[in-house]
């Protein structure tokens, strides 16, 4: 008996950032062979070299199909999947109104279960195999979201939100009692099997100084830990921001005066930054986390993708489902483009399926693990069909052979129905059907 296994199909990864090295960057097998063995990568190469060494390893031949590494999502909330389509409202009166209420009820630890379960399947049917999650105060509802994710065996990174004012009082901890419950949560949970932990302050609006010096002790006694929060999303926001915290130059100054920044910090939608700002992102090594439907749907603004990246910050793509409107990292590629768009900027499709893969792995620090097929690499897998819809295959009539067109395809048109199969650590998680 054996955990070796092997698919066929088109194999496509990245070398390298291709927005920098080209096509250089792009690694693509026409009629290629995965081996997996041990939730590891053991093999890679074409099939006519790989398939007489096979003998009796179990094949998954995807016929004409996509193969690309699990897809990793850098900003998201799992207790939200009940407030996405909540009509009307912009960022704060959005908390207030939908997610706060709904994120106490995962005070309940059987709601918090069950909400991680719908949770995880959604992101295996959209092939996200790795995902940065944010928690509720909740203690046991975190422990929920890793216990469900260590039984699917999925890299996750998730944390318990930190808030002790201006939120509900149901919704609310303290500095201490926040530091010794993710205490406990870190010793338990980071670095066991693939469960990784982030500290997670919400956002500067709901943390006290105490708090946040909380959260900075927290950083400094466990350095492999993350760091994931809110900066500059929305008007609003900002505004309760400088009213709170007057000394400060502007909002990132609050997070790095509190040494909430560096290489492991993850700051979601990061939209209306100054040259200051920029700057304070990109010497500190911290990640600004473009997140496009959230940022449309709730009328926050357009994300500078090439002001930020000329500054040198390191820039990832996520979903931030429940303001986001879409589990799909296809979909938001695709909207990602959008808005892109409207700034006069672009996103290539080789550009945007490096940023779902290879690149949020690379602003992790987790490109030796994940985002690649390296020898080596844990062997979590997506299959794409881009002719899932009898729409697809009828545009796909027009690009035959042209794989950057393909790819975009799958960006504007594709979304849980464009996975044919999801693999975590080399076992199925999701599958439709073989070819």
């Amino acid at each position: 008996m054996t955990d070796k296994r092997a698919l066929r199909g088109r194999l496509l990864d990245f070398i390298a950032d291709p927005a920098v090295a080209g096509q250089e960057a792009v690694r693509y097998i026409e009629d290629g062979i995965l081996v997996m063995e041990g939730g590891h990568i053991v093999a890679r190469g074409t099939a006519a070299e790989l398939l007489p060494a096979l003998g009796g390893v179990p094949l998954d031949d995807w016929g004409g199909r996509l193969i690309v590494p699990g897809f990793i999502d850098l900003h998201i909330h799992y207790p939200q999947s009940r407030v996405i389509a909540a009509f009307g409202t912009q960022l704060m009166d959005w908390l207030e109104r939908y997610t706060f209420p709904e994120e106490s009820r995962l005070a309940d630890p059987a709601v918090a279960t069950a909400m991680a379960s719908f949770f995880l399947d959604e992101l295996l049917s959209n092939g996200t195999t790795t995902a940065v999650v944010y928690g509720t105060v909740h203690a046991a509802a975190t422990d929920a979201f890793f216990a469900e994710s260590e039984r699917r065996n999925t890299r996750m990174i998730a944390g318990k939100s930190m808030m002790d004012r201006n939120a509900p009082p149901w919704l609310m901890d303290t500095a201490q009692g926040s530091y010794d419950a993710v205490t406990d949560l870190i010793g338990r949970w980071h670095g066991r099997g693939r469960q990784l932990y982030a500290v997670t302050p919400r956002f500067a609006v709901t943390s006290t100084d105490e708090q946040l010096e909380a959260a900075a002790a927290l950083l400094a006694e466990h350095p492999s830990v993350f760091l994931q929060t809110h900066l500059s999303e929305n008007d609003k926001e900002i505004a309760l921001v400088r009213e709170i915290y007057p000394w400060a130059r502007n909002y990132a100054d609050v997070y790095r005066h509190f040494g909430l920044m560096g290489p492991r910090s993850l700051f979601g939608h990061s939209i209306h930054l100054d040259d200051e700002e920029i700057e304070m992102l990109a010497e500190s090594g911290s990640a600004a986390v473009f997140c496009p439907t959230s940022n449309t749907f709730l009328g926050s603004g357009l994300f500078d993708r090439e002001r930020l990246a000329a500054g040198g910050v390191s820039i990832g793509l996520a979903t931030d489902v429940g303001g986001g409107t879409s589990y799909s990292m296809l979909e938001t590629a695709g909207e990602a483009y959008k808005v892109l768009q409207l700034r006069r900027q672009t996103l290539r499709p080789f550009d945007a399926f490096h940023m779902l893969t290879r690149g949020n792995a690379g602003v992790l620090g987790l490109g030796h693990l994940i985002g690649s097929f390296d020898v080596g690499s844990e062997a979590d897998v997506a299959v794409l069909d881009a002719r899932a819809t009898p729409a697809m295959a009828h545009r796909m009539t027009a690009v035959e052979g042209d794989l950057e067109q393909e790819l975009f395809v799958l960006m504007i048109m594709g979304d849980d129905r464009s996975v044919a199969a999801t693999y975590v650590a080399g076992e199925p998680a999701r599958r439709l059907g073989l070819a």
